[in-house]
């Protein structure tokens, strides 16, 4: 079988379970060199063991691979920059972030506290930020160096909470919303230096996904993590250098290309409140309805 990462070196947070594992296992698999973030927290951010972690490096050199843990908060600047650092030092660079770390702390609106808030947007959304502003700053200096694009990569991980919308993740939601906009600019911005931004909406029963539904064996078995992680492998890889500024969603059954916010019906601009109301009315009457979990549109 080909390797498709031959030679690579990865750093994939939030890897000690559920996607994130498979992506750490994806990953040595086809050739790469992995580093294992995770805090080792619960499923809300509280609490810290590497033993997850270390047993996914375990797995790994079973198999033959080459993989170190790492235990640093991804959310913290010193620890984003940590982890970049011992990647390096480990295995001499680092040619892809797979930023995977999450959290949830789901409640309705009216009830969501301001830690509740505060602590998923910063475990997201600065949690993807952090290692890619370093290894960005890395990939820059090494380009200027060498006197050429590097070919590396940042992929991070949006949701269909963000991109479609859920009933009682306002932040969550949020977070991953902002994730996805992140990786359209981080395309265009670092694509002069060699470096691709995609992200990925999976799809997957995992621990943090167990109590949002029930779910049957089918239901699991669609959503099971194995189904998500190739389509990271791929886009990890040399030859995925043409694919970047784009959101795939993967698992249940599908891969599909996200398409984003598009300007649809529009009219001229006017001054008169009372006019223009029956003219958005209008315009929206004749545009795609918002879409569903489902990625379809609402009724």
């Amino acid at each position: 079988m080909a390797r498709l990462c031959e030679g690579r070196v990865a750093l994939v947070t939030g890897a000690a379970r559920g996607v994130g594992r498979e992506h750490a296992l994806g990953l040595a698999k086809h050739g790469a060199k992995v580093v294992v973030n995770d805090l080792g927290a619960g499923v809300d951010g509280s609490g810290a063991d590497t033993t997850p972690a270390q047993a996914v490096v375990d797995e790994i050199e079973a198999l033959g691979g080459h993989a170190i843990v790492n235990g640093d908060d991804v959310s913290s600047w010193a620890g984003a920059k940590n982890m970049i650092d011992q990647t390096i030092d480990a295995f001499g660079t680092i040619d892809v972030v797979v930023n995977n770390a999450g959290i949830l702390r789901d409640r309705m609106l009216v009830n969501m506290t301001e830690d509740e808030w505060d602590a998923v947007i910063q475990v997201h959304l600065k949690g993807t930020f952090a290692p890619s502003r370093h290894a960005a700053a890395y990939w820059r200096q090494l380009s200027k160096d060498r006197g050429e694009k590097v070919n590396a990569r940042i992929i991070n991980t949006s949701s269909t909470s963000g991109l479609y919308g859920n009933i009682g993740q306002t932040n969550y939601g949020a977070a991953k919303a902002g994730i996805a906009a992140f990786t359209i600019i981080a395309a265009r911005e670092l694509a002069r230096i060699g470096v691709t931004v995609n992200a990925i909406s999976p799809t997957a029963y995992t621990r943090m996904t167990d109590n949002l539904r029930e779910y049957t064996e089918e239901d699991i078995e669609r959503r099971d993590p194995r189904w998500v992680s190739p389509t990271i492998v791929y886009l990890s890889s040399a030859e995925a250098h043409d694919i970047t500024g784009r959101v795939i969603q993967a698992g249940n059954g599908r891969v599909a290309v996200c398409e984003g916010w598009r300007r649809g019906a529009e009219i001229d601009q006017i001054e008169d409140a009372e006019a223009i109301g029956p003219m958005i009315r209008d315009m929206i009457s004749n545009v795609r309805k918002n879409s569903g979990m489902d990625g379809l549109e609402l009724d």
